[in-house]
């Protein structure tokens, strides 16, 4: 069982379906592939280590004496069976000697996990009678620390061979806490690298994999996203703090410190990670079942606050409860994924999936002693790397997530605008319809500074004896050839549209009279030279244009007016004219100019 009273490597796994729970059968084959990689991955590391380390335990070969300050003990006070007592408040000595470990008698280097302690003194013992003196101390390791979560002791190298060492640990919380390798030196510093480059990787990746959780949690406004990238960053810091990468910068953390800062930020990622795995699913699960599990969640962190800062036997007590409290908290959430994911929730597939790998070594370190596997790093390198590769793949199937919500957006927000388009263009010519042309010309002409807008408010002439002599379909004709040479004149300062019938409007800004005299008298005879006689044969069609001067603040009810009479003077002036507006209307009442904005009266049918 991992052990939580230091660096509670189990405390941080999140929640995800189990073996026995959900069930292997279940899970996919890249899953399977993944877990049947690491089980691999772990046997061998762990087959590695056997073949490679002595292993020094209390008892197995370390016989323990107890002082009440630092002087060595006498040899005859060393008993190598049973649990040694009350060493919390004094100094807990171990020895051990190296008799027929020849190929650790030259070189050797004694690796010891950092845990909590005050004082580590290391006695190696030569045949020639010369005992080498190492010592650390609380907040300063010196240059023995090394990344691993590993303080490093190296023996001289000398003629005589080493024939044993001494550990005198002041102030050490738990016996139970001490990971004590003995290997050559080769050896060692092959462990070393390594554990450092599986650690360095791991904590890059659940940094980078943080912050882009919290970045998109900002841009998408997703809770569970903001919860789980909280979990990432704790897993950094207590990466940090485990492998003591943080002694970089803060090398008075050494020892209690950080394994105190460890087993808070542990007790943090498991809550964190809770809070965000329910966040993410929540909408299909029970409340009872979503507020037991965040209530697991929130006691670990709770009782991790004690439990990280005790210094004495109390530490295992706690280190129960946590357990108790951990297991529980894994069953809880366990259940609320594999109800989701039955209940068709697709969000719980993906944290299923993105899960199995961690749960999976959490059941091995269950189930196995890594405490000295995996290149010394334990179960706390296993637990990271894995953090790492489930925040990768988290991170991954979120923004798959989300890319594909995007494009599905913005196909709706496509779909809207084309429909909108369709909604203010006419059917038949494809020119603006009334409403339309009326906010364009809002839109176009709105803000800036006033310049001059004229409305060309045009009406085909006996339209009525087209449709009548020729066909409804040939009147259709005529209109969209009209309205094709119109969509033609449509610039940035320039458009068209049909407001019904057989009525055409252009408005246009920047002409003076002169210019828009002209402008009205081409688009008269251009219309007027159309070529129709495919469909109304010796027939010619012509339009009748009234035109209406104002500014681009004029009012567009105002001008259409003033274009719609000048529209009928050239009808009694016997069509096929264009006549300007003698002046705008009087302005109307506050009320009617208001009322004008949403009210258009549909043209009077002309001949």
């Amino acid at each position: 069982m991992l052990d939580v009273r230091d660096t509670p490597a189990d405390t941080h796994i999140l929640p995800c379906p189990v073996p026995g729970i959900t069930g292997y059968r279940h899970l996919s084959a890249s899953v399977r592939s993944w877990l049947g990689r690491l089980c691999g991955l772990l046997l061998l590391a762990s087959l590695n280590q056997a073949a490679d380390a002595i292993t020094l335990r209390v008892g197995q070969p370390l016989c323990h004496a107890v002082t009440a300050g630092k002087d060595l003990p006498a040899a005859n006070s060393y008993g190598c069976v049973g649990e040694p007592q009350n060493y919390q408040s004094g100094t807990l000595w171990l020895h051990t000697d190296l008799i027929g470990a020849d190929d650790m008698r030259r070189e050797p280097v004694l690796l010891v996990h950092q845990t909590r302690l005050d004082r580590m003194v290391v006695l190696f013992h030569y045949a020639d009678g010369f005992t080498d003196r190492q010592e650390v101390v609380r907040g300063d390791y010196g240059g023995h620390w090394r990344i691993g979560g590993q303080i490093a002791f190296e023996a001289p190298a000398r003629a005589a061979p080493l024939t044993g060492i001494t550990l005198g640990i002041a102030h050490l919380a738990s016996h139970k806490l001490l990971r004590i390798r003995l290997l050559g030196f080769v050896d060692a510093n092959r462990d070393l690298a390594t554990a450092a480059v599986l650690a360095g990787g791991s904590i890059t990746l659940l940094l980078m994999a943080g912050v882009y959780n919290l970045s998109l949690a900002i841009a998408v406004r997703r809770q569970s996203l903001a919860w789980h990238g909280m979990w990432a960053v704790c897993m950094v810091l207590w990466g940090l703090f485990w492998s003591q990468i943080a002694l970089i910068p803060l090398p008075q953390v050494a020892g209690t410190s950080a394994a105190q800062t460890c087993t808070l930020l542990a007790c943090l990622a498991v809550a964190t990670a809770t809070i965000s795995v329910i966040a993410a699913i929540s909408a299909t699960l029970p409340r009872w079942m979503a507020r037991t599990a965040i209530g697991l969640g929130i006691a670990v962190a709770a009782v991790g606050i004690p439990a990280s800062l005790v210094t004495d036997g109390s530490v295992d007590m706690f280190a129960d409860l946590l357990g108790v409290l951990v297991l529980a908290d894994l069953l809880a959430v366990a259940l609320a994924i594999g109800w989701s994911w039955r209940h068709g929730q697709g969000g719980a597939r993906d944290l299923a999936k993105s899960w199995a790998l961690p749960m999976g070594v959490l059941a091995l370190t269950q189930l196995f002693d890594f405490s000295d596997a995996i290149f010394g790093g334990g179960a706390q390198i296993a637990v990271l790397s894995a953090s790492a590769f489930q925040t990768i793949w988290l991170s991954i199937s979120a923004t798959l997530r989300f890319s594909t919500m995007r494009a599905d957006l913005d196909q709706a927000r496509a779909a809207e605008s084309a429909l909108a388009e369709l909604a203010s263009r006419d059917p038949l010519t494809g020119l603006l319809n009334r409403r339309g042309f009326v906010e364009c010309l809002e839109t176009t002409f709105a803000g800036g500074n006033e310049s001059p807008l004229a409305l060309l408010l045009m009406d085909v002439d006996l339209f009525k004896s087209i449709n009548d002599q020729f066909g409804h379909e040939a009147g259709d004709a005529v209109l969209c050839r009209i309205a094709g040479l119109l969509h033609r004149l449509e610039r940035e300062v320039c458009i068209a549209g049909r407001m019904g019938g057989e009525e055409f409007v252009v408005a246009i800004s920047g002409l003076t009279s002169f210019a828009l005299a002209q402008f009205a008298e081409r688009v008269r005879n251009d219309l007027g030279a159309l070529d129709h006689g495919d469909i109304t044969p010796r027939r010619a069609v012509t339009v009748s244009i009234g035109v209406a001067e104002g500014t681009t603040r004029t009012r567009f009810q105002r001008l259409y007016s003033a274009a719609d009479r000048a529209l009928y003077d050239a009808k009694r002036a016997g069509r096929n004219k264009v006549l300007f507006s003698s002046g705008l209307p009087d302005p109307q009442s506050r009320e009617q100019v208001e009322r004008d904005q949403f009210s258009f009266r549909w043209p009077r049918r002309r001949v």
